[in-house]
């Protein structure tokens, strides 16, 4: 048992250091098999808080050569998703509010469970499954507990001490596993929430109110044409559909050439792009309108074959300094831009309506071009912008001129 003391203390102190969790059960099964427990297949599962996944699964086999498989996995609350999980002995543990359920394999018997079928072809004898819950207060939307799962090959299966050994050292697995997930799921909702950079320095410790500095960037402002007749005509479960499909190709397209999305309002989208110089956050900003424009073509063409709505973006685009930062009351605070030459990108985003042009840039954005960028951008004239003391020239791009 000392040893497996010894497992228990190099669990906790992998949690603190942050060890991910493939690298915890891969530590985790080679000390306990080197202490005598005669594992060979092993998996641990948490849910998690994500837009898209579930969860998360790691699994190790003795064979491997590497840290063990992470796994992530959808929802599991319809379709055939939703009947696989009913068949496994997690959900029989869920059911009967047990922590650990055991059976022997035997090749020549039919299991009570379909899936332990595969093993049994793998030489597998034995397999437990345990679940180590957490406290009421201890739960993070579905992420209420800890699973894990047990085989072995020993021509024996487990003995009892084995087991002993394996439901005393779950808890400290599981804590380890359950401190990774939280900063992972930290880490997600934050930049989620507020974009990859502006979480970054939230999760840095850049969260007191008021706190902001100056920074120079190209600024992004685009919308959607008429999104609001369109919303007006659709039933109210196209919605979001339509707002989640156009949203994820402005946002990936911005992503994609390094900018931050720094604020989601309705249709609209403000982003910026920095970088050590003004000329290359300007030709990032004028790449991701390229990639943009792409996969708006993309996504038309497959609403239309659906007879699903189609719109277009406009987008005004804008160089100038802002502020950065934690903006707000001491019980809700917004972690933005503003300035200036928010307001004005802004408004030369809604210019686009007037001039009939899906992209308009600023006089000031089109001074910081590479010379290549700037032979592109045709001047459409002077405007008077709402808000803004001084009327702009603005610009656009021929897209017969280059690529």
């Amino acid at each position: 048992m000392s040893s497996f003391k010894h497992i228990a203390e190099w669990i906790v102190a992998a949690g603190l250091a942050g060890e991910s969790e493939t690298a915890m059960l891969d530590g985790f099964c080679q000390r306990a098999v080197a202490a005598g427990l005669p594992i060979a297949r092993a998996g641990v599962i948490i849910d998690t808080l994500h837009p898209v996944h579930e969860g998360r699964g790691f699994r190790w086999h003795r064979e491997s050569s590497g840290e063990a498989e992470l796994v992530e996995y959808g929802p599991t609350n319809e379709g055939e998703a939703a009947a696989n999980w009913r068949a496994t002995p997690f959900y029989r543990l869920l059911e009967t509010g047990e922590s650990m359920l055991r059976r022997r394999i035997v090749p020549s018997e039919a299991p009570e469970f379909p899936q332990l079928a595969l093993f049994a072809d793998e030489g597998m004898t034995d397999y437990v499954a345990l679940i180590n819950r957490f406290a009421r207060q201890g739960t993070l939307g579905e992420m209420d507990c800890v699973y894990s799962y047990w085989f072995t090959d020993h021509p024996e299966g487990f003995t009892d001490d084995d087991i002993d050994g394996l439901v005393g050292l779950m808890p400290s697995l599981a804590l380890a596993v359950k401190c990774v997930s939280l900063a992972r799921i930290a880490e997600t909702l934050v930049e989620t929430y507020l974009g990859r950079a502006a979480g970054r320095r939230v999760l840095g410790g850049r969260i007191r109110r008021g706190v902001a500095e100056t920074i120079s960037a190209a600024l992004w402002y685009s919308d959607l044409r008429e999104f609001t007749r369109i919303t007006d005509q659709s039933a109210p479960a196209h919605i979001i559909p339509f707002l989640n499909d156009y949203a994820e190709a402005v946002i990936s397209a911005i992503h994609e050439h390094d900018g931050d999305v720094v604020k989601l309002i309705g249709d609209g989208v403000l982003a910026i792009f920095t970088g050590e110089t003004t000329e290359g956050a300007c030709a990032r900003a004028i790449s991701a309108e390229a990639a943009l424009r792409r996969r708006l073509a993309k996504l038309n063409q497959r609403r239309a074959g659906e007879g699903l709505p189609t719109t277009e973006a406009y987008l005004g685009l804008h160089v100038g300094e802002v502020f950065y930062g934690n903006i707000g009351s001491k019980d809700r605070l917004d972690f933005t831009v503003v300035g200036p030459a928010v307001n004005e990108v802004s408004r030369i985003a809604g210019m686009c309506r007037s001039v009939d042009r899906g992209l308009l840039v600023s006089e000031a954005f089109a001074d910081a071009t590479t010379a290549t960028e700037s032979a592109r951008l045709v001047s459409v004239g002077r405007y008077a912008l709402r808000g803004v003391e001084r009327p702009q020239e603005l610009f656009t791009l021929d897209r017969q001129l280059g690529s």
